[in-house]
């Protein structure tokens, strides 16, 4: 009796590598090479991600059924970020992320960034740079500095915002 009780416990938890991922399913090949039929992604309310094949999978079997399983982490050690203590980050394969450093946020990306809404507002309380290939600004409590390519800055002109 003892012996069936512990090889039930023992078929509960299993790690895997995930052959095929959809939105809601994953089928995963166990540890010891055993592939089990249904096994369900789970993912935490407002946090969607889809990982590639060959993503290390986590799955638990209520009661040791391995007709039923549910994939709670499933991750890909080759894409993690280095991070600090206390720092969060959000990231994919393609080297976008969004990084809470301990310094401040980081939104960073090789591709495109759109922000969409009714209304878009931006408020610094200190300064406010852009610049886009070489031509930018510079707004602070002074007034607002130019430049273009590899010019001089311009000196500051007053400006006066409305404020947020």
């Amino acid at each position: 009796m003892i012996s069936q009780l512990w090889h039930r416990l023992q078929l509960m938890v299993a790690q895997g590598s995930g052959a095929r991922v959809s939105t809601h399913k994953i089928q995963v090949k166990l540890l010891d090479s055993e592939t089990p039929p249904n096994v369900d992604r789970i993912e935490p309310y407002g946090f969607s991600y889809r990982p590639h094949a060959g993503c290390q999978a986590y799955i638990v079997f209520p009661s040791g059924d391995r007709s039923r399983g549910f994939c709670l982490v499933a991750g890909d050690k080759q894409y993690n970020i280095e991070l600090l203590d206390g720092e969060v980050a959000l990231h994919d394969d393609q080297g976008q992320k969004v990084h809470l450093k301990r310094t401040g946020i980081l939104v960073e990306t090789p591709l495109d960034i759109e922000l969409r809404g009714k209304n878009i507002k931006i408020h610094a309380t200190n300064s406010f740079q852009f610049d886009v290939n070489g031509h930018g600004q510079k707004w602070d409590s002074q007034g607002v500095e130019t430049w273009q390519d590899d010019d001089q800055p311009r000196p500051h002109h007053i400006h006066n915002p409305p404020e947020i």
